[in-house]
């Protein structure tokens, strides 16, 4: 008996350890399927961008605008590739931004130039994004210690910079007379779940303060304005980096997310990936592929191979994206980004 009893865990012990094996090998191998194409074009997206980092480290839009903005935007999709500032292909880009970065680091907490840069709160935002994702795969205790002291110090900032309103403008409370918006409200508010998510303190009354905010910029039909200064009609960028917002801010069961997706849902611009009047297509689509991709399912399926199929298209020789106002640097960092979302590389992004 005692020999049946032994012969039979042992069965038991083989079948669930082969089982294991199986799952986890079909799950390895569900996740390297990747599209060649697809596999293809980020590499070569990612290529231009090395290529284009300045010896200092940064990168700029048009006109050498916005470095702090720019350079975090690159240094993420780098980062959404898996590389980290020791390992992987673009290790060394990945550094040198850091150290850009955090050589932007003002006494007061803002990441930027506010002589330079008259709309400085979207870099902040940004940095605190980026930085926060690598101080989690940070293994130097110093350059950790410098992290967090940048990034406690950044948190600090922004909770300062925040209107009455509860949302931010495009420069600080006090620099732009309480004046607040939506799109750099939701550069602060995913910046500082990054930063929460790394360990760094963040108070809670912020998060909650933006949340309302977007409870004051909704429309009847379940839309978000520009502004809680102004009027207007709800606009669909801004309504999807709001939904994107609410899950940074943990707010998954708010009354406000079905009613806001549901307006996304009714935007061609949005939900059929046609170029729209606002001419904001790439911002509202980073937003906008971030909710899918954590709602996942048959829609996400759905959607990801429609924008993924217009993304590839546009796509230029160079492997470089061409298309939008703020220029070349900024439109393939987000396209880059939305392309590597299903990497699961970086915590911000995962579902």
């Amino acid at each position: 008996m005692r020999i049946a009893w032994c012969m039979q865990k042992i069965l038991l012990l083989s079948l669930t350890t082969t089982f294991l094996f199986t799952s986890y090998t079909f799950a390895e191998t569900e996740r390297r399927q990747v599209d060649p194409e697809l596999k293809a074009a980020i590499d070569r997206g990612l290529e231009w961008l090395s290529h284009h980092q300045s010896r200092l480290g940064h990168w700029s839009a048009n006109n050498a605008q916005y470095p702090t903005a720019m350079t975090a935007l690159c240094g993420t999709a780098m980062l959404a590739e898996g590389s980290t500032t020791t390992q992987g292909k673009y290790c060394e880009e990945i550094r040198r931004a850091v150290d850009f970065v955090v050589s932007k680091s003002r006494s007061n907490g803002l990441i930027g130039e506010p002589t330079r840069d008259n709309r400085y709160t979207y870099g902040h935002g940004f940095s605190m994004l980026f930085l926060s994702q690598v101080l989690g795969e940070e293994e130097d205790a110093d350059r950790r210690e410098v992290l967090v002291d940048v990034l406690t110090r950044a948190v600090d900032f922004t909770g300062k910079a925040q209107t009455t309103s509860g949302g931010w403008g495009y420069v600080s409370a006090r620099d732009g007379n309480d004046f607040d918006e939506g799109s750099t409200t939701i550069t602060q508010v995913q910046g500082l779940r990054g930063c929460r998510n790394a360990g760094i303190p963040v108070d809670k009354d912020t998060i909650d303060q933006a949340i309302d905010y977007i409870r004051i910029c909704m429309t009847p039909d379940g839309g978000v304005r520009y502004s809680s200064k102004s009027g207007g009609g709800a606009r669909p960028a801004i309504t999807a980096a709001a939904i994107s917002c609410l899950f940074n801010a943990g707010a998954y069961d708010s009354e406000m997310a079905p009613k806001l997706l549901e307006f996304c849902k009714q935007s061609n611009e949005l939900n059929k990936v046609n170029y729209g009047a606002s001419g904001h297509w790439h911002y509202a689509h980073y937003y906008y592929s971030q909710v899918l991709y954590r709602e996942g399912g048959e829609e996400w399926v759905s959607y990801r191979d429609r924008l993924m199929r217009k993304i590839l298209s546009e796509q230029s020789s160079d492997g470089s994206w061409q298309q939008g106002y703020v220029g070349p640097v900024y439109t393939t960092a987000i396209n880059l980004t939305i392309l590597q979302l299903e990497n699961a590389n970086l915590p911000i992004y995962q579902r």
